[in-house]
C-alpha cells in the first residue's frame, strides 16, 4: 500500500479509539438516566441524543464547525483559556466521530442497562451499599456485555465517519484524511482506483471483524454472567 493509505489508516485507527474512549463514559451516563430516570424532558433528551442518527452528517458537521471552530461559542473559550483548537485538526476528527456513533453507543448501553435485574441493586442496597457502589460492583458488570458491543459497534462506526468529518476538519494530509476522506480521494484523482478499492476492501474487513467481534465477546460475557 502507498504512504497515502497507510496513513489513513493509521488516523483513522486513532481517531475512532479517541472518539469511543472519550465518549464512552459520557455514553454510560446517559443510557443510566434514559433507562432508570423519569423527568420533565426525558423524550426530549432521547431526540437530541439520537438525532445525528438522522441528520444528515454534513449537517453535523456545520454544526460542530459553527460552535467548536475558532469563533464558535465553545469552541473561542477553549481556544482563549485552554489554548485548545479542534477545528481543522485529528481531534476535531475525533469529536465529529464520536458525536455520530454516539447514538449507537448510548442504545446498546441503555438496552443492557434495562436487562439488569432492578432487584439485584435492591439486594445490594439493602445490605448496605452506596448507590456509587451498587452501580460499580453490580450494574455495570452485569451490564458489561451491552457496553462492549457499544464501544465496539462505536469504533466501527467512528472508522466509516465522512461526512460530519470533511465539514469539520476538511480533508488534511496527515491531519485529518481518514479512511473514508482518503479513499474519497483517491476516487477524484487519476489513476487512483486501485488504492481506492484497496481501501473499500479494508473497510469492509475492519468493519465486518467489528461486528464479529462484538458478537463473540457479548455472548461470552452473557455466558459467564449466566454462570
Amino acid at each position: 500500500m502507498s504512504d497515502l493509505e497507510l496513513e489513513a489508516i493509521r488516523l483513522s485507527l486513532e481517531v475512532a479509539t479517541a472518539a469511543v474512549l472519550g465518549s464512552l463514559p459520557i455514553a454510560i451516563l446517559v443510557a443510566w438516566v434514559l433507562a432508570r430516570k423519569e423527568f420533565p424532558g426525558k423524550s426530549l433528551l432521547d431526540g437530541i441524543v439520537h438525532l445525528p442518527l438522522i441528520l444528515p452528517p454534513v449537517v453535523v458537521g456545520y454544526l460542530l464547525l459553527v460552535t467548536l471552530g475558532r469563533n464558535g461559542v465553545i469552541g473561542a473559550f477553549l481556544f482563549d483559556i485552554f489554548g485548545i483548537t479542534l477545528a481543522f485538526t485529528w481531534k476535531g476528527a475525533a469529536v465529529a466521530a464520536a458525536v455520530v456513533a454516539f447514538p449507537l453507543v448510548v442504545r446498546s448501553i441503555r438496552l443492557s442497562l434495562e436487562a439488569v435485574d432492578s432487584g439485584l441493586e435492591q439486594a445490594a442496597r439493602t445490605l448496605g451499599a452506596s448507590p456509587l457502589r451498587v452501580f460499580a460492583t453490580v450494574t455495570l458488570p452485569l451490564a458489561s456485555p451491552g457496553i462492549l458491543t457499544g464501544a465496539i459497534l462505536g469504533f466501527a462506526r467512528s472508522l466509516g465517519e465522512f461526512g460530519a468529518t470533511i465539514t469539520f476538519v476538511s480533508n488534511i494530509p496527515g491531519e485529518t484524511r481518514t479512511l473514508p476522506i482518503a479513499l474519497y480521494t483517491l476516487t477524484q484523482v487519476p489513476d487512483g482506483e486501485t488504492g481506492a478499492v484497496r481501501l473499500v476492501v479494508i473497510s469492509i474487513a475492519v468493519a465486518l471483524a467489528a461486528l464479529i467481534l462484538s458478537e463473540i465477546i457479548a455472548r461470552r460475557l452473557k455466558a459467564r454472567l449466566g454462570s
